[in-house]
């Protein structure tokens, strides 16, 4: 299933969802011109929360850094693409309830908590060898912000891409409830073999999705406009 766009207008041009947008392609157009190398550099590795680290990554960010840089680092055009259109589809009205400059910080704290959600999991379950692997991409801020799109706009509609071809609405609470789940299952399924993950991880995505469904209220400060159809 792939999103295309939802029904649900803003109030005012989403600034800082764009903005993250552009910081995004501009960094990983920055890390084309040292073909990968800077992933090394700038990633964030589980083991900087609790080593040790074997490899390239003993020589780290303190993590704290590492998680921020992280957040803006891709593995590819795909892994970036699919980040990017989830964030323009749902980010501008996250923005619209919060303003700004919550929102920006709603999108940060997302991405630290989603992170050390998935440093705790491969740190405890994976050993040594998988904390040592970077971890990279704007994927657990975006799960934050499904989490609090799903609990503000559960009825808005998501026209979705069904068999490469075919627009089909379907309401936000399923289209982002079936997307946790299948996240959920994942990450436990990485959890038992952490060898078949894909290099996806799935419980930063399951961590950043509790967190935004949790922490929404928090950062709101108005209610998301009506679904126009």
């Amino acid at each position: 299933m792939l999103p295309l766009f939802d029904n649900v207008p803003v109030r005012r041009f989403a600034l800082v969802t764009y903005a993250l947008i552009a910081a995004n392609v501009a960094v990983f157009l920055w890390e084309l011109g040292a073909e990968g190398t800077r992933i090394d550099d700038y990633a964030f590795y589980p083991c900087a929360v609790s080593g040790p680290c074997r490899g390239p990554a003993a020589d780290h960010l303190p993590w704290p850094e590492g998680i921020f840089s992280s957040m803006f680092l891709h593995g590819g055009w795909l892994h970036l693409l699919g980040n990017m259109l989830f964030l323009w589809i749902f980010g501008n009205n996250v923005e619209d309830t919060m303003g700004r400059l919550r929102f920006l910080a709603f999108y940060l704290a997302s991405g630290f908590v989603a992170a050390l959600g998935q440093a705790w999991v491969t740190l405890h379950y994976a050993g040594v060898t998988a904390a040592s692997i970077p971890t990279v991409g704007a994927s657990g801020a975006i799960a934050g912000v499904l989490g609090a799109y799903f609990v503000l706009l559960p009825h808005a509609r998501v026209i979705t891409l069904l068999f490469g071809f075919l627009p089909v609405p379907i309401s936000a609470v399923v289209f982002l409830g079936l997307w946790f789940l299948f996240q959920l299952w994942q990450s436990g399924f990485s959890v038992t073999r952490p060898d078949s993950g894909g290099g996806v991880a799935f419980a930063a995505h399951v961590g950043g999705f509790l967190f935004g469904a949790l922490a929404v209220r928090a950062f709101q400060v108005r209610a998301p406009l009506r679904p126009r159809w």
